[in-house]
């Protein structure tokens, strides 16, 4: 009973610091929340929960704040994740169905995270190594010409044009149409080479330039295109929340710039079992975070599973709203597939 009841005073201390900002003593827990014990149980839990590293008095101040493992206990013992209300759930949907490609989505989907949350919204594209190939079109530009297009199954748009050495054939061109998706439609990056290796096998010897060709530009624009990279919004509420920073804000700012941290650290978080990711504090691994925290989740799957593409979240102060932070960046994360699956 008394490591339920110390993790219900852990609870509240967190949701009050959260809301207050300001240090949470044993009287405002007894005004607030119904314990259901006297303020001296209460001042033992707190005091059992200081030594065990849970919570810290910061300063001279009569009140506790949590410290990162208070924090991690929190949210790992959250039982329920405050649900989105009806219109934010249609805000979202709305906002995201009007995207008009990939690079709209991706657009919306970081702003409306950081307008949810009021933090720092990050949405990795998603890679073209774990992306499949859904549709090549060969047009013809003249007679010499040839534009390459190349559509992947979660929407992303390549284009190439390409020089052939003789003038282009049009009955070719609509049959290399149809075997090179025969041959390569559906399959992922390192899949492709064998696929297409022998395709020009089936054709005459003098299309054998322009089957090259064509197969070269595929295999190297989705080499080059398979470059990982990440979208920010709403870094200026961290500069509007600067008061959650012990000293300065710029070493954040500074680590949020940095593409291969943020990278590094969406790449560790999808090895996470749990469907909704979060690293705090120091178990961000990098200097310029200590004092931030990282919820994440995959999008492109069914709710963020094995068959995700990409990661979405959000980056805030240690005294972030982690049930309401949880829920928004799942919710979008939510929507976000469904816009791309269909």
């Amino acid at each position: 009973m008394s490591e339920d009841r110390r993790l219900d005073v852990l609870r509240a201390i967190v949701e009050d610091y959260v809301a207050t900002r300001e240090p949470v003593g044993s009287r405002a827990l007894v005004e607030r929340h119904s314990l259901g014990v006297s303020p001296a149980t209460i001042r033992n839990d707190m005091a059992a929960l200081e030594d065990a590293g849970l919570i810290v008095q910061p300063h001279t101040s009569a009140g506790r704040v949590p410290t990162d493992k208070g924090y991690r206990l929190f949210v790992d013992r959250l039982a329920t994740v405050k649900p989105l209300s009806a219109p934010e759930r249609r805000a979202i949907e709305t906002f995201l169905e009007d995207a008009a490609d990939l690079d709209d989505v991706v657009d919306r989907s970081v702003r409306l995270l950081a307008q949810l949350t009021h933090q720092v919204a990050v949405v990795q594209y998603p890679s073209l190594r774990r992306t499949a190939l859904r549709h090549v079109e060969l047009v013809p530009v003249g007679d010499r010409h040839l534009l390459v297009v190349i559509i992947t199954d979660h929407g992303r748009v390549e284009q190439r044009t390409i020089e052939v050495p003789d003038p282009l054939d049009v009955a070719t061109v609509a049959r290399l149409r149809v075997r090179l998706n025969t041959a390569a439609a559906g399959r992922r990056l390192a899949e492709l080479g064998t696929a297409l290796s022998d395709l020009a096998d089936d054709f005459a010897p003098v299309d054998g330039p322009l089957v090259r060709g064509v197969v070269a530009v595929v295999e190297d624009t989705l080499a080059q295109e398979s470059e990982e990279r990440v979208v920010l919004a709403g870094t200026a509420n961290l500069v509007r929340g600067g008061g959650d920073f012990a000293h300065t804000i710029s070493p954040v700012l500074e680590a949020l710039e940095e593409q291969v941290v943020l990278l590094r650290l969406l790449g560790e978080m999808a090895e996470d079992e749990a469907a909704v990711s979060v690293r705090i504090g120091r178990e961000t691994q990098h200097e310029g975070l200590v004092e931030t925290s990282f919820v994440t989740t995959g999008y492109g799957g069914p709710d963020g599973g094995g068959t995700a593409v990409a990661r979405i979240g959000s980056v805030g102060p240690l005294r972030m709203d982690y049930p309401g932070t949880i829920a928004s960046v799942r919710a979008v994360a939510r929507y976000l597939s469904r816009i791309l699956a269909g």
